[in-house]
């Protein structure tokens, strides 16, 4: 009855929007707006940028649909009145992209740091944990923004975040360690970034000869490739690998990272050998191959490795690089004594288990 009753709701919440938006392409497609495109245009225009937001935000006022969804459904009209509306007729639609949609964005951006900033500082007081920017945004964002936008958003966020605002040295703690010190990435990544702003000004030369825009257009992503680059290497330096709380915490920069209970931990081992990366074997790093590794954690059941843009890939064993790979494998080990202890008190241990 409940789920009837919910599927009824989000048809009259998602449905009256869109059989607005319906009826003003439709209306673009009449002989009548043919005939008078000057006043319709201006009509349909302020209907999707103003009429059909106001509308779906009432309809949302009192559920627990984030209000910043509506934010995606005004952008979505900017799109469609770009599309369906004659160029000559677009002055309000241009006016909006111009001094509206700016502020709009501008707000959600702010809005998002506000309560980023209000989460970090509930973490403070807790004191329960490993403080981490990352982490706090996307939680912060999932409860604030639609979930199909949070990913996209958060990275953009932590890149910029991690690649020109926050310069702090971390200081590491007892269970924290690094993992980009003797791996030899940070050069590979500092040496691709060169490589790129090198070839992009010979493209970009090259490109101006016949065609000025798309130089300029093949530079900009070049650039912001770059930027994204540094802030994948900066991401490294300031999210360390922990162990608290009976978990596990693997990060790699904001590229990679998973959560494992030490409960599921089978082995821990300290090896340099060629392992073979398959659908259950994986890297925690976003290189693969190309960076060494030196320790191997092998997993009781299946877990999930989450990856740039919230791509999610399964794994079974996963390899990767700890500088202090020694003392790592000890603290697991001190973590996991007390469940080991636990276990056996009711019943015989496995060896692999003692082995950790």
């Amino acid at each position: 009855m409940n789920k009837s009753l919910n599927v009824q709701k989000n048809l009259i919440i998602f449905g009256i929007p869109l059989s607005i938006i319906g009826i003003m392409v439709l209306i673009t497609k009449l002989p009548a707006f043919n005939a008078n495109p000057s006043s319709l245009s201006t009509g349909i225009t302020f209907d999707l940028l103003l009429t059909v937001p106001l509308i779906y935000f009432l309809l949302i006022r009192k559920t627990n649909i984030p209000k910043t969804t509506v934010v995606p459904l005004l952008i979505i009209g900017v799109i469609i009145c770009s599309l369906i509306l004659p160029a000559e007729n677009q002055y309000y639609l241009n006016l909006f992209k111009t001094w509206v949609l700016p502020i709009v964005e501008l707000s959600i951006l702010s809005f998002v740091i506000f309560n980023v900033r209000k989460a970090l500082k509930k973490y403070k007081e807790k004191k329960t944990e490993t403080i981490d920017f990352f982490t706090t945004l996307k939680s912060t964002c999932y409860e604030i923004l639609p979930k199909v936008a949070v990913i996209p958003v958060v990275t953009e966020i932590a890149v910029f975040y991690y690649g020109f605002i926050h310069w702090g040295k971390v200081k590491l703690r007892d269970n924290e360690f690094t993992y980009h010190k003797d791996s030899g990435t940070v050069t590979l990544l500092i040496a691709i970034i060169f490589i790129v702003a090198i070839e992009t000004v010979t493209i970009h030369i090259l490109l101006a000869k016949w065609d000025i825009t798309a130089a300029w257009i093949l530079t900009f992503l070049s650039i912001y490739s770059g930027i994204q680059i540094f802030g994948f290497i900066k991401s490294m330096f300031k999210r360390p690998i922990s162990i608290e709380n009976n978990k596990l915490f693997l990060r790699y920069g904001i590229m990679n990272e998973t959560t494992i209970d030490l409960s599921d931990i089978d082995c821990v081992e300290i090896s340099s050998k060629d392992i073979e990366l398959n659908n259950e074997t994986r890297k925690l790093s976003f290189l693969g191959e190309l960076e060494s590794h030196n320790v191997v954690i092998r997993l009781k059941k299946e877990n999930t490795l989450i990856g740039l843009y919230g791509i999610k890939r399964k794994y079974k064993n996963l390899v990767l690089y700890v500088d202090k790979k020694n003392e790592f494998k000890k603290q697991i080990k001190n973590h996991l004594q007390p469940c080991i202890t636990a276990i056996t008190a009711d019943s015989t241990t496995s060896e692999s288990t003692k082995n950790c």
